[in-house]
Formats: structure tokens, C-alpha cells, sequence
């Protein structure tokens, strides 16, 4: 019985994950020959140059590491105060807010994204403040605020704070109140309290909550792309070029294939020490 019902999930997962992961890591090392310049030898050249000290490509995975690692600070630290608003001082309304804070990111992605480049343009909301505000010259645009790192970071964290808020705002909600109850009357202050109980017992969630910011950011490459320009250039968009403008998919299954090893990495450790997974339990 339980065999026929893990069949078709099983099945699928096969098929439409591990079987073209195999597939692009065998095509990595030269096991597999898609194009006519391919030598169908096996070979960890690809590897080695990837992995090499020069390497542009690993340079630009080490930039795309730090900057995730900002967006996910960033939004943990702005999600766990609106996840704790809602979970410990609104009482009736909670659920009503939290549907206000997630109902505008039901919209598509693509939209969001372009309108803040609209808004960080040198025509934009901010350009045209500043410029009503007389705090910068008519043709003299700020112009680091379209097309680099600073856009990149600043509308990733816009993206995934209602997101980031949620399994906070869960873990929070869950907490057993008797406890804050108990520290209160031992003499503890709100201070104390926080650092002691709350903070602990809402771990779990502000983890997942980073894990679900840092893992997608690392391989992001549609918000480079229309607001990072070249100075926000990211290693998924490298991937994505060596796909399509370079033609050149044994180093692009390369960089993929790096990326996917260090994901699952970072997601065995996370489940590992941090079980992460408590959140649903909770």
C-alpha cells in the first residue's frame, strides 16, 4: 500500500529532477556529446579551470555569495520585528495584517521588479525627490541607485520579506505563552525576557527564514538582469549566459553543477544542526 502511494511522487522526482541532474553532471565532465565541438572524452578540465585560482567564474560565485549573505541579514533582521508584531502584540487582527503584508506579492514577480526600476530610474520617484528637495543638481542623477549591487540587494530584500515573516510569525505564534508568563513574574525584564526565551524559541523560524532568503538568492539572475546591470552581475546570470549568448554548456553545466553541490551542502548542515524542519513540527 505504502509503495503504490510513493510511486507516482517517487517517479516524478526521478524524472523531472534527478534524472536531469545526472544528466548535466555527466555531461560536465564530457560524458555525453550534444554539439559537434564536443570531444565525448571524459575529462575534469572544465572542473580544473572552474576551480583553478584565476578563475572569473568563481570570483563572481564568491561576489554572489556575499551578497546574499547581506540580503539575508538584511530581511531577517526587517522580517522578525513585523513577525513579532504580529504574533505577540496584535491580538484580533493578526491574520487579517498578515494577508495585507503577503496579498501584494501575489502579483507577478516581473512587475514588482519593474517598477522599482522605474521608481530608482534617473526619472524616478527618488531622482525627482531629491531634485524637488534641492539636494542634487537637475543633470546630476544619482546614478548608483539604478544598475548596481545597491538595486540588486535593495529589491531582493523587498521581494522576500513577507516571505521571511511568515515562518518567524510562526514560530512566534506557537510559543507557549505560560513561559513569558513565567519569565515576567520571576522579575525579568521585556529586555531579558526576549534574549532568554523568545529569541530562542523562535530560532527555528528566523533559520528558515535565512535558508529561504540565502539558498534562491546565490542563483538569482532575473534581478541582475534588469536592475544590476554589469556592476550587479551575479553567477546566475553567467550561468544563464553560457546557456544561451555563449553556447558554451560544458562550462555552464559546470557552474550549475557547482552551485547545486554547494546548495545541498549548505542544506544538510542547516538540517543537520539547526534542524530547521522543527518549524513545521511547531
Amino acid at each position: 500500500m505504502t509503495a503504490g502511494l510513493l510511486s507516482a511522487p517517487v517517479l516524478w522526482l526521478v524524472l523531472f529532477f534527478v534524472a536531469p541532474v545526472v544528466y548535466v553532471a555527466i555531461y560536465s565532465v564530457g560524458g555525453i556529446t550534444l554539439f559537434p565541438t564536443d570531444t565525448g572524452v571524459i575529462s575534469l578540465d572544465y572542473w580544473r579551470h572552474f576551480l583553478g585560482g584565476g578563475s572569473i567564474y568563481l570570483g563572481l560565485f564568491w561576489k554572489s555569495v556575499r551578497m546574499s549573505l547581506t540580503v539575508s541579514v538584511v530581511v531577517v533582521m526587517l522580517a522578525y520585528p513585523i513577525g513579532y508584531f504580529l504574533a505577540l502584540v496584535v491580538r484580533k487582527l493578526k491574520y487579517v495584517l498578515l494577508l495585507v503584508i503577503i496579498v501584494p506579492f501575489l502579483t507577478s514577480f516581473l512587475l514588482r521588479v519593474l517598477a522599482w526600476k522605474v521608481m530608482l530610474g534617473d526619472r524616478g520617484v527618488f531622482n525627482s525627490l531629491l531634485e524637488s528637495l534641492h539636494l542634487r543638481s537637475p543633470n546630476h542623477p544619482i546614478e548608483w541607485l539604478l544598475y548596481s549591487q545597491f538595486t540588486v540587494m535593495l529589491v531582493l530584500a523587498y521581494a522576500w520579506i513577507p516571505f521571511v515573516a511568515l515562518p518567524i510569525f510562526v514560530s512566534l505564534d506557537n510559543m507557549d505563552r505560560s513561559l513569558l508568563e513565567a519569565s515576567s513574574d520571576l522579575g525579568c525584564s521585556r529586555l531579558r525576557t526576549f534574549w532568554r526565551v523568545t529569541l530562542p524559541l523562535s530560532l527555528p523560524g528566523l533559520v528558515a527564514g535565512f535558508v529561504f532568503v540565502f539558498v534562491p538568492t546565490i542563483g538569482e539572475f532575473v534581478t541582475p538582469l534588469l536592475v544590476g546591470g554589469t556592476s550587479g552581475y551575479m553567477y546566475g546570470n553567467a550561468i544563464q549566459d553560457l546557456f544561451t549568448r555563449g553556447l558554451d554548456w560544458q562550462t555552464g553545466s559546470v557552474l550549475a553543477m557547482f552551485l547545486l553541490l554547494v546548495v545541498a551542502g549548505l542544506m544538510l548542515i542547516f538540517g543537520r544542526f539547526v534542524q530547521v524542519r522543527s518549524v513545521a513540527a511547531d
